[in-house]
């Protein structure tokens, strides 16, 4: 069993608390991404996990064995880092071997251990080259094959592809995805960008200030952000914030700031006089057939296969993923309708989701 558990884990530096009683359980094989803003506190945690940063709190296990004590070469953990860390002087073949040679392996069973994850990434050709004969997705895979070779029970992924362009970018996330499937091992993966953590992890951890904002599948965060964080830090563009009251009992209703009301679902809870903010996704914007919000047009930004459209609704920037044409100016009224199902309401004092 290669499973990892994060038990009530602190970091502090001095007086500083950077870390702030982190409990994540992953199971064997699960490709998990810990995901945030700069500063969340994700690459001190995956760090802390390699046993490259001490904790001050708490307790990590890999595989039922507690290993705060250990050193990282101890731990049967294997870790590619945001920029590759291969030796110049090397070919690709010594840089994926060498840890082995280090370790003391025997010189046929180095070699077919590269051999087999040569194959495995696509670098037969390459192995003899150097790193500076190499593009960046491929000394990427370099990294990754020197992992791969060590055979570990944990792979720590830190930023991987922040250095390649967007292209490469979705090629190589792609390779990560397609390589976890064939080998099983457990992933634990750091990343900025929530496009990568949507499209590729099992479970996704999300990080404020140090501490878990939430944990789930990349769907579940996606359709019940937990609070307005969450809700505007997954999905791309943002979900769209708006402030109103809910009032009503017979037929709740929201009232928006300018006075608009718009009616909710029969079903919805009553919660008379409740100051919320609204989050409507992009794509679940349209047009009215009556009624509706007034907002303004200010810029049209047309993709291809959709056109975003930018907004002001009671004064507030919205953005619109439109999947159909149309013809839109800047400067326009248009009309718009959010009440579908996938309208979500935060309590806008603890910002915390509400379930009506």
């Amino acid at each position: 069993m290669s499973g990892l558990a994060i038990r009530n884990v602190k970091k502090s530096y001095g007086a500083v608390n950077i870390i702030h009683g982190v409990d994540v359980d992953i199971a064997d094989g699960e490709f998990v991404i810990l995901v945030g803003p700069s500063g969340c506190g994700k690459s001190t945690l995956l760090r802390m996990i390699a046993g490259l940063e001490e904790i001050t709190g708490g307790e990590i296990s890999i595989g039922g064995r507690v290993v705060n004590n250990l050193q990282p070469k101890d731990r049967d953990i294997a870790m590619v880092f945001q920029n590759y860390a291969l030796y110049p002087q090397m070919t690709v073949a010594q840089n994926m071997g060498f840890a082995l040679e280090l370790a003391g392996v025997k010189r046929p069973e180095i070699d077919r251990k590269v051999a087999e994850a040569a194959e495995i990434l696509g670098l037969q050709p390459l192995l003899g080259r150097k790193p500076a004969q190499l593009s960046g997705g491929q000394r990427q895979r370099v990294a990754m094959g020197r992992a791969i070779v060590r055979d570990p029970k944990v792979f720590l992924f830190d930023e991987p592809l922040s250095n390649l362009d967007a292209k490469l970018r979705v090629k190589m996330r792609a390779e990560i995805k397609a390589l976890h499937q064939r080998l099983k091992t457990t992933i634990v993966y750091v990343t900025h960008d929530q496009i990568e953590a949507m499209t590729m992890a099992d479970k996704i951890v999300v990080l404020q200030g140090g501490k878990v904002e939430q944990v789930g599948t990349p769907l579940e965060l996606y359709d019940r952000p937990q609070n307005v964080f969450v809700a505007g830090f997954m999905g791309s563009p943002a979900m769209n914030f708006l402030e109103g009251k809910l009032t009503g009992s017979d037929q709740p209703t929201v009232t928006l700031a300018s006075g608009t009301s718009i009616k909710l679902a029969a079903s919805a809870v009553n919660s008379e006089g409740r100051d919320v903010i609204i989050g409507i996704r992009p794509e679940d914007l349209s047009f009215a057939t009556e009624g509706g919000v007034p907002a303004t047009v200010n810029v049209v930004e047309p993709t291809g296969s959709e056109t975003h459209v930018a907004l002001t609704v009671e004064g507030k920037e919205v953005t619109w993923v439109m999947r159909e044409r149309a013809e839109l100016m800047p400067g326009q009224i248009v009309h718009l309708s959010f009440m579908s199902p996938n309208v979500h309401f935060f309590d806008k004092a603890s910002q915390q989701r509400l379930e009506v």
